[in-house]
């Protein structure tokens, strides 16, 4: 019986072994599994403009292929992103990868896109979101000689780059940022000009003096008499000049925020797009003469006994040397230097938190660089702020209004509190007074009968609206109710404003600028903030673009042109002048240093 039962056990035994190692057999172990569940899957994340569509292909243990495949993000702005952002993913096989400087946003809105696509397909996130360890590549020593070098790739830059290989100088371009167009690309592109064609044909009467004193007079006078002539009696010429090149602005002129007058020329093209692709087309066109390099940071510019020997930069490879005759600094303003803003600023309140327009390579370098070779600066403390700053970024975008003459803004209590066409800091100090510095701009359908009309930023109010980033409503009481204002605020605010537009006489802030009422639904409304936009102060220069130095004297061969420069603006810019500025001076700066040996 004992035998019996101890062959049972030892049959029941083996039956278990068995199965045991069946099972073991037939599950693949956990290392086994492979990293994905192999597929296509399609995610979407949020981008600047509205949402972008991924479609991320991966096998069991790599990520194959991703592909954008929808997107409404600005073209110029987003190119970078759109094309590195997915190609960075599958090359380092992780989520780990470095945005777009300048495209921040579509750069999250991939990464968030490619993240929820993977999901689906079991991928564990947070490994595929630690940081890989990068090897060191052996760095080397790049040197080249040229005619001209320019230190920046923005308007200015690349203006003063064309306008040089126009003249017979052989250019090199150095940018440091990973991409071509500086503040110039994500600006709203107005650029003022006297042009009586345009201005004949809307009725509109203007002069150059008329632009040279609101220019003059707008700086509260403390900007260089001579540099403002030449900036309102070359603005028209160098409209030609580009467009000569192949840029086309729309015939009708407007007021941009601040401009004073409707003299503002709008590109056919979304933002400052239709400068930079202008420039970089003449630049593709002429490569054999022509140099761009980007993610070269100029560290130095060079001299020997008073002469302008070229300068030194880092790359992404090592050091760079450029040896040239003539050297144009175009590398921008300060506005997103915390340190610079407050080592300068006298006028404002503390601006250390306060958001910027500018795109992040607005660091001031090219200002202090300059000052090392000797350079003189004029009128730093002068930092032109903006009412109209995103409240979540600061940026421009999201901007609702078409027209300085047909919007209004109201504060917190529904009630407006400035004239809206005021000189810009006029208007900033002015909403600093207000509630939590807060204000809505308010305007109604004439400005987007469709709703799919575009603002200066290539945004339609419908994409706006849904993103609520704006408000809309049939009734004015239904727009202050969404918006949390008065209702009969409101409705009192606007019915005041329409009597002024029917009597064409200024109102209690001494408005005068008008255009229709606010009396055809659906109504609009959109939030704004103060944020730091524009340095007046830098380098001083002459009305042959030459940099000075602090004994009066022009530095040989250093020129300099746009935002980086001081002394044109005054205390003040006015809004649609600096496009104008940069082109003008940047023209000027390339065609003398083309000429300088």
């Amino acid at each position: 019986m004992k035998l019996k039962i101890k062959r049972t056990l030892i049959f029941i035994l083996i039956i278990a072994m068995v199965l045991s190692v069946a099972a073991c057999q037939g599950k693949p172990k956990e290392e086994d599994k492979g990293l994905f569940k192999a597929g296509k899957y399609v995610g979407e994340g949020q981008g600047l403009n509205g949402p972008i569509k991924v479609e991320v292909t991966v096998t069991a243990n790599e990520i194959t292929e991703i592909k954008v495949l929808e997107h409404k993000e600005t073209p110029g702005v987003s190119d970078l992103a759109i094309k590195d952002v997915p190609a960075s993913i599958v090359e380092g096989q992780g989520l780990a990868v470095d945005i777009v400087a300048g495209a921040t946003y579509s750069s999250n809105g991939i990464i968030e896109a490619v993240t929820k696509a993977l999901e689906q397909a079991d991928a564990d996130i947070n490994a595929l979101k630690t940081l890989p360890v990068k090897q060191e590549k052996e760095k080397t020593t790049t040197e080249k000689e040229t005619d001209v070098v320019v230190i920046g790739a923005g308007g200015a830059g690349l203006a003063s780059a064309v306008s040089a290989n126009e003249n017979g100088a052989r250019v090199i371009v150095l940018e440091k940022m990973p991409k071509v167009g500086g503040n110039t690309i994500i600006s709203g592109a107005a650029y003022n000009a006297v042009d009586p064609k345009r201005q004949e044909a809307q009725g509109i009467e203007d002069s150059i003096e008329k632009h040279y004193t609101q220019t003059y007079e707008g700086g509260d006078k403390k900007g260089n008499p001579e540099l403002i002539r030449v900036l309102v009696e070359n603005a028209y010429p160098t409209i030609e000049w580009l467009e000569g090149m192949g840029m086309e602005f729309k015939p009708e002129l407007f007021t941009v925020l601040g401009g004073m007058w409707p003299r503002a020329h709008a590109p056919v093209k979304p933002l400052g797009t239709g400068f930079i692709d202008t420039f970089m087309n003449y630049i593709d066109e002429h490569k054999d003469q022509m140099e761009v390099m980007v993610n070269t940071k100029v560290t130095e510019i060079t001299m020997e006994n008073g002469k302008i020997l070229g300068v030194k930069a880092e790359g992404p490879d090592g050091d760079v040397i450029i040896r040239a005759n003539a050297v144009i600094v175009a590398a921008g303003g300060f506005g997103n230097s915390i340190e610079m803003r407050n080592e300068y600023n006298t006028q404002w309140p503390d601006l250390t938190k306060l958001k910027s327009t500018n795109h992040p390579g607005a660091t001031g370098d090219g200002i202090t660089m300059a000052e090392a070779a000797g350079a003189n600066l004029v009128g730093m403390e002068y930092i032109q702020l903006l009412p109209m700053g995103d409240p979540d970024t600061g940026s421009l975008s999201g901007n609702i209004e078409q027209s300085v003459e047909n919007r209004i803004f109201v504060n917190k209590d529904g009630s407006r509190f400035v004239d809206e066409g005021a000189r810009r800091d006029v208007m900033t100090k002015a909403l600093f007074e207000q509630e939590d510095a807060f204000m809505w701009v308010v305007l109604d359908s004439q400005n987007y009968p469709t709703g799919d009309e575009k603002n200066h930023f290539n945004e339609s109010i419908n994409e706006l609206v849904a993103a609520k980033r704006a408000y809309k409503a049939d009734t004015l009481e239904d727009l202050a109710a969404q918006i949390g204002v008065d209702p009969s605020n409101l409705v009192k605010t606007v019915e005041d404003f329409n009597a002024h537009v029917d009597s064409k006489e200024a109102d209690e802030f001494g408005r005068t600028l008008y255009q229709w009422k606010i009396d055809k639904p659906p109504y609009y409304a959109g939030a704004r903030v103060p944020t730091v936009h524009h340095t007046m102060g830098g380098i001083e220069i002459n009305t042959e673009a030459e940099v000075i130095d602090t004994n009066g004297n022009v530095i040989p061969g250093l020129y300099a042109a746009g935002e980086v420069t001081g002394g044109i603006h005054g205390t003040n810019r006015l809004g649609g002048n600096a496009l104008a500025d940069i082109n003008v001076f940047g023209r000027i700066a390339g065609k003398n240093a083309a000429a300088f040996k």
